[in-house]
């Protein structure tokens, strides 16, 4: 199982690895600076993508690995309340954990494929008792044991079970997402439950107001009786009831995040936000591979906000679709912005900004760890593999976050 911080439970060699990133010098990963090179950018509607490559040239095994949606498609992998716990469990002679029921922050994953399954943060889950998105990349490895999975809701106000299993997020692998960037920086940084719940009623908010502005008339909502989830979360909900938006007095029927994503009339205004990268998605993973491209650096409205690189651009395919999908969300409901266009110089010093000081790590020996670290107001994220044969980046993601300088380390503001 994932420990919670893991750099003395993990044996000297997880150790050492995270003391020698942590003295390196810039730039993602584990060879410092200068190792991604940012190349010309793909404009659409208010959204800048700059393609990235290695500096070298190589590539990772991107292909070794499954991703949460094919997983779940296939019935490969299965996820499920905590309290259908034991429908899971296989006999194999192993202890298994014991759950008393289920659990807002929790949720249980079989991986019974012969890969090994990546998760990112952001990704969602739909179904159970409410809508969840993933808390922090991790891998489980390839025919796992049953495995607490860190979860944060999405759908703030429903406790009722609507299917016993978990599904992936969109109805075709074309209408796939994942939380935007202003979701996922809330579970990614700040990882918190309520933090979270505010950034989904934002988003939705303004989705509501983006959709059909002038069908949808104002409705005076009203409030839910206050449900304590009595699960050992010690969280206590109290729900907005699906009717109301207060900040738009706009209804949508829904305070989930995944629902609203998968309305018709939202779904066509997130596609129209950046047409040339949603409509015309086949020729530009044609261009990103003859870039021979690992991620992008993104920039909506002129502002660099977010950055996703993989061990190679077959990954970065196969997540292409629901992370664009989530980009241009993020445009669609972003109000404001800079007026000048982002360029090449200001993504590739993103990239660059070195990393200093102790890292925060968290992992499970032998198959994978995260580590965390800050300069000023940029934070990473790198979810690296530890499996045999697979030792690489996996995944990194580069965020901007608006930090006061007074909340700045000190050594990163030297």
């Amino acid at each position: 199982m994932a420990g919670s911080s893991v750099r003395s439970s993990a044996g000297a060699g997880f150790e050492r690895g995270v003391q020698e990133r942590a003295a390196g010098a810039g730039g993602p990963g584990s060879s410092g600076g200068g190792q991604y090179r940012v190349l010309a950018p793909i404009q659409s509607g208010d959204l800048t993508l700059f393609p990235v490559v290695r500096a070298d040239g190589k590539a990772g095994a991107g292909a070794a690995f499954l991703t949460l949606d094919e997983g779940l498609r296939s019935g490969d992998v299965e996820v499920t309340e905590a309290g259908n716990a034991r429908g899971l469990v296989r006999s194999r002679g192993g202890r298994q954990p014991v759950y008393q029921g289920d659990q807002v922050n929790t949720l249980v994953l079989i991986n019974h494929s012969g890969k090994p399954l990546v998760l990112l943060a952001g990704e969602i889950v739909t179904g159970g008792k409410q809508d969840r998105i993933v808390a922090s990349d991790r891998i489980v490895p390839s025919d796992s044991d049953l495995v607490d999975l860190n979860v944060l809701c999405v759908e703030h106000g429903r406790w009722t079970e609507t299917s016993n299993k978990f599904g992936a997020a969109g109805n075709a692998p074309a209408k796939s997402f994942m939380v935007q960037p202003q979701v996922r920086q809330q579970a990614m940084v700040a990882k918190d439950q309520q933090q979270v719940w505010n950034a989904v009623g934002g988003a939705v908010s303004s989705m509501a107001e983006a959709a059909a502005p002038a069908a949808m008339p104002p409705h005076p909502g009203s409030t839910s009786t206050t449900v304590t989830i009595d699960s050992g979360s010690g969280i206590a909900v109290s729900p907005e009831m699906i009717t109301m938006l207060p900040s738009t007095g706009r209804n949508l029927g829904t305070t989930s995040y995944a629902k609203t994503m998968a309305m018709d009339a939202v779904a066509q205004k997130v596609d129209a936000a950046a047409p040339e990268l949603t409509k015309a998605r086949e020729q530009v993973l044609v261009q990103l591979k003859q870039e021979n491209a690992v991620g992008v650096v993104v920039a909506v409205r002129g502002e660099i906000i977010w950055a996703d690189l993989f061990a190679d651009n077959g990954l970065l395919a196969r997540y292409w679709v629901k992370l664009v999908r989530s980009y241009a969300a993020e445009g669609l409901t972003t109000v404001g912005g800079h007026r000048a266009e982002a360029t090449v110089a200001q993504a590739q010093r993103f990239l660059d900004m070195p990393m200093h000081g102790e890292e925060k790590s968290t992992g499970e020996v032998g198959v994978y760890r995260t580590l965390e670290s800050q300069a000023g107001t940029i934070d990473q994220f790198v979810l690296e593999s530890l499996l045999p044969g697979l030792h690489e980046d996996v995944h990194v993601s580069r965020v901007k976050v608006n930090r006061p300088a007074s909340m700045q380390p000190v050594d990163m503001l030297r």
